[in-house]
Order: structure tokens, then C-alpha cells, then sequence
């Protein structure tokens, strides 16, 4: 069994007992390879502690995290300067939670908050075995399909190059995508399914991905840098919360079965807006994915 910091903080309202858990959140303190502003290891801790901000019921959904079955993990201890170690932790623990059956239901979802976009893989790596035809649907500002960063294969600008190799191709979907090398946009047109520049072409993924088991991740500098100036790589253009909310919403319809979000970085925001929007998002999906 991984190892766990004992923290007694949670995600407001997560506190179910783990066998009884449908969604299991965990952490990962990892920022290792970012490549221009670090500081999204912090993450969790500030995503916990600014989850009292907010209220447990969501009056967008008509639902009360409070009475649904999600547990707050914790957060992992990772060997931070190791990629590979740092990874296989996380394909660990979230194995772990996909072995672990529920004691009304089959399989619970693992729920990531990182932590770069690098720990994604490390999840994804694990989600897969359980499940052999798994789609990912990909919100970022970045391609993120780097073959390699400044010589390195593992990093959160090469995750879904990697991530592209584990599971072929067609088989992400990429959406507000506003930034990359010219190489990236160009492998995009062969191996990934990519929508450049805002969420607008959501309905179309829905309906394409209906009944197949997903993987949602969530870069939260797909928003504008206006609406969430805390994270590690500011990239201007993004979209609004509100675009943000209703796609978020559509996860309603697809099977839904791991997600992350990630690469929050919340002291360069010092006014604490962009924690408070992403422990707003991460209830929302919360509801959406569960119960």
C-alpha cells in the first residue's frame, strides 16, 4: 500500500469511509519538470484549505457533495527530483483504488489533483489496464505532445506525447488548445483528435465518446490567464469559467471513469481566486462524475 501523509485536512464534505467510496481524491506533490514557473506541488494543500470557501451543495447540479460517496485521500509522499519513481507511486495508488471494489458497486474512480501535468501518466498508466478501450478527453492551453523537453522524454510538456504511445492513436481528445511547437500541431493532425482554441466542439466529443470509458483531464491554465493568473505557464486567449462550467457539465453524459485536475500553482495569485476556482470546478466535476 502507497504511503500517505497524515493531514487532517480534506475537500470539504469527502470524508466517506474507503470501502464505501465510489470517487477516491489523492494528491500528488510533483513539479519537477516544469518549465517555467514552479510551485503546483503545492496545490492540494491550498485546494483542501480553500474548499471551506465554497459550499458542499451545487446549485448548478442540484446536489450536495455531502451525500455523495467521495473520499479525500490525502496526499501522496513523493521522491521529488525522480520522474520515474514519482510516477510509478502514483500508477500505484491509483491501481490500488481501481482493485478496490466498493461495497455496492464494481470499480471506484480514482480522482487526481496534481502536481504538473506530468502525474497524469503515472494515473492513466494504471486506468488503462482496468480498462482496454479508455479514451482521454484533454483540456489544456498546451499540446503538451513534445517528444522530448530540453532532452527529457518525462515531462508536463511531453505527458501526452506519452500518453498518445500507451494508448494509440484517435484515441485523445483535445480541447482549447492554443499553444505548442509547429511539430506539435502537426502530430495532432495524425494521432490525436484536437480542437484548437476553446470548448466549443464539446457536444461533438460527447456524442462520439458515448458509452466508452474516459478519462477526463483537466490543465487549469486552459482558462484565461484574466480569470486564473495562478498556474505555472500563464497562456493568454483561454477560456472563461463560465465556458469552462458547461463543459464540465457534459461529463454527465460520458462514462467517466478516472480524472485529474491539474497545475494550479496558487502563490502567484496572492488574491487566492484561482484556488477558490479550482476547488469550484474540481466540486462541480465531482457531481458530475459521481452518484
Amino acid at each position: 500500500m502507497s504511503k500517505m501523509t497524515t493531514k487532517p485536512d480534506v475537500f470539504i464534505g469527502c470524508e466517506c469511509a474507503f470501502d464505501d467510496a465510489e470517487i477516491v481524491m489523492f494528491s500528488a506533490p510533483f513539479d519537477s519538470t516544469t518549465s517555467f514557473r514552479p510551485g503546483a506541488r503545492f496545490a492540494g494543500e491550498a485546494i483542501r484549505r480553500g474548499s471551506y470557501g465554497i459550499e458542499t451543495y451545487s446549485p448548478y447540479q442540484g446536489n450536495d457533495i455531502e451525500s455523495m460517496r467521495i473520499l479525500d485521500a490525502g496526499e501522496l509522499e513523493l521522491p521529488f527530483g525522480n520522474a520515474e519513481k514519482s510516477l510509478e507511486q502514483i500508477r500505484l495508488y491509483t491501481a490500488q483504488i481501481l482493485g478496490a471494489k466498493a461495497s455496492y458497486q464494481n470499480i471506484k474512480k480514482p480522482f487526481l489533483i496534481g502536481g504538473e501535468h506530468l502525474v497524469t501518466l503515472g494515473a492513466i498508466s494504471a486506468v488503462m489496464e482496468k480498462y482496454s478501450d479508455l479514451h482521454v478527453v484533454h483540456f489544456d492551453a498546451h499540446a503538451d505532445l513534445r517528444d522530448e523537453y530540453l532532452g527529457e522524454k518525462l515531462s508536463h510538456a511531453t505527458v501526452m506525447r506519452r500518453v498518445q504511445e500507451l494508448l494509440g492513436n484517435g484515441k485523445i481528445y483535445q480541447s482549447g488548445i492554443r499553444s505548442g511547437e509547429k511539430d506539435e500541431f502537426l502530430f495532432a493532425e495524425k494521432h490525436t483528435i484536437m480542437h484548437k482554441f476553446d470548448l466549443a466542439k464539446m457536444p461533438d466529443v460527447v456524442r462520439e465518446l458515448e458509452g466508452k470509458p474516459v478519462y477526463f483531464s483537466l490543465d487549469l491554465d486552459v482558462l484565461d490567464p484574466s480569470v486564473f493568473p495562478g498556474t505555472g505557464t500563464p497562456e493568454p486567449g483561454g477560456v472563461s469559467f463560465k465556458e469552462l462550467h458547461e463543459a464540465i457539465l457534459m461529463l454527465k453524459k460520458l462514462n467517466i471513469v478516472a480524472c485529474d485536475v491539474v497545475e494550479l500553482s496558487p502563490h502567484y495569485d496572492h488574491s487566492g481566486i484561482s484556488t477558490m476556482a479550482a476547488c469550484k470546478i474540481i466540486r462541480e466535476i465531482l457531481m458530475a462524475i459521481g452518484g
